[in-house]
């Protein structure tokens, strides 16, 4: 049985309203709704509020905003107010470690609107990416495969220090990044299955996400090859003078590569606004970091370069880190950020990722240290939003990737004439020949 409540519009008088409100308590005690109390708290609400504000027989407080590309609507948090200048202090996990710096605080300021943005844009990432598994192990998705699903804090802490003129070029393990920078999930299934509706139209697939207009820069499937490009991209930066930088990402298996050394070289020679993001989730492919490294203390490698070590677990401890390196380089020049993560899958898709570490370990960092369970008890905490609210949030984000899904299903493979493009400069009539060089095949654009 339902409790249908009118409130006329002409309701103003504050008596009235709190016999009502009386009259409904006492009703919820005898038949034990307990489920209505967001009714009762839509009246207490209207009678705290200015005459002219009662006028109106319609409420709305339905938290509805754009994440990731995908419209959200979580109806369920109608009895709360979301502040966007209402502050919350909160302390990062784990102390910052520097070399040749001094440390930037662990206390952070957010935002009751910053911590709810943060555990709705990690479920889609998480959400996602337990999706392409499915759609991988379905040949849905082929070739290489690397999922971001226990990182997701690196990316949301990340873009909440910069802004979308600030350069970001990573590895293969892009996807989430790639959210992270205002791509749609349609366009991530849509590149991952090789679709139109792809990000690169189907043409790069996992290791190859792009979005030039946020200035991301990729994925890239050669190990620590993006590292050198990120490089350029300060460089072009600093010849621009613009007051923006460079985040160039890799992760420990590749932080042995010399063309990382020579990059951080000429960055430090030049001063350029690059930021050096290790994400050393602890294995490089199947290695662990102290069989393959003599000092897995990335962020010391710069030597004359300062660094930073920083939980990577914790999304503001990563929004601290990348807002105090942002400052630095625009300043010094180039700093290295080791990220402390874990992945929960193995390396790729062909790797289960429990032949060279136990699921107890595994399991350990999921119960210690999930990114999104940190917010989850941030926002309980600070009475934000209720167990359930956030599961409805979490059910919303599953039925969206749904969507996505199959509708990235039906978008088409792309042309064969796609072959050609973007492989030669267009406008020099490149000619195309047979094998004996006579019969001219064709004239690419």
């Amino acid at each position: 049985m339902d409790l249908n409540i009118q409130i006329p519009s002409n309701c103003l008088s504050t008596t009235k309203l709190v016999m009502t409100i009386k009259a409904i308590t006492k009703l919820m005690i005898i038949r034990q709704f307990t489920l209505h109390f967001n009714k009762l708290h839509f009246l207490i609400y209207r009678l705290q509020k200015p005459n002219n504000l009662l006028r109106s027989t319609t409420f709305s407080m339905a938290l509805s905003r754009r994440s990731s590309g995908i419209l959200l609507n979580s109806t369920s948090l109608l009895h709360r107010h979301l502040s966007t200048t209402t502050t919350i202090t909160v302390e990062t996990n784990l102390p910052f470690t520097g070399h040749n710096c001094e440390p930037p605080s662990t206390s952070i300021t957010t935002t009751p609107t910053e911590l709810m943005k943060f555990f709705t844009d990690m479920a889609i990432m998480r959400r996602m990416e337990i999706a392409a598994d499915s759609l991988y192990k379905s040949k849905l998705i082929r070739g290489f495969c690397h999922l971001y699903d226990g990182q997701e804090a690196v990316s949301i802490g990340m873009e909440a220090a910069i802004t979308k003129n600030d350069c970001i070029i990573t590895a293969y393990r892009d996807h989430c990044l790639y959210i992270g920078r205002g791509g749609t999930l349609l366009e991530s299934f849509g590149e991952l299955m090789g679709r139109k509706a792809g990000c690169s139209n189907g043409k790069g697939g996992s290791m190859h996400f792009y979005k030039k207009d946020a200035c991301f820069y990729g994925g890239h499937g050669i190990v620590g090859a993006q590292v050198p490009l990120g490089c350029g991209l300060a460089f072009a930066q600093k010849y621009r003078k613009e007051e923006y930088v460079t985040f160039a990402m890799y992760g420990d298996g590749a932080a042995n590569q010399g063309q990382i050394f020579e990059a951080l070289n000429m960055a430090a020679l030049w001063d350029l606004p690059a930021v050096f993001v290790c994400e050393n989730n602890h294995y490089g492919m199947g290695t662990a970091e102290w069989k393959s490294a003599k000092s897995p203390a990335y962020y010391k490698r710069g030597d004359y370069v300062p660094g930073l070590k920083v939980d990577g677990m914790d999304a503001f401890a990563v929004k601290q880190a990348c807002k105090f390196a942002k400052e630095h380089v625009l300043k010094n020049g180039p700093i290295i950020l080791e990220m402390d993560t874990y992945r929960y899958h193995g390396h790729s898709m062909s790797d289960p990722g429990s032949t060279y570490r136990t699921r107890d370990e595994i399991s350990g960092i999921r119960q210690e240290r999930d990114p999104i369970e940190r917010i989850r008890k941030l926002i309980l905490a600070n009475d934000l939003a209720t167990e359930k609210e956030l599961k409805d949030i979490e059910k919303q984000v599953r039925k969206d990737v749904d969507e996505a899904v199959a509708q990235a299903k039906e978008s088409p493979m792309p042309d064969e004439s796609e072959l050609f493009t973007n492989v030669y400069r267009k406008g020099f009539g490149v000619e195309s020949y047979g094998a004996d060089k006579k019969e001219l095949r064709t004239t690419l654009p």
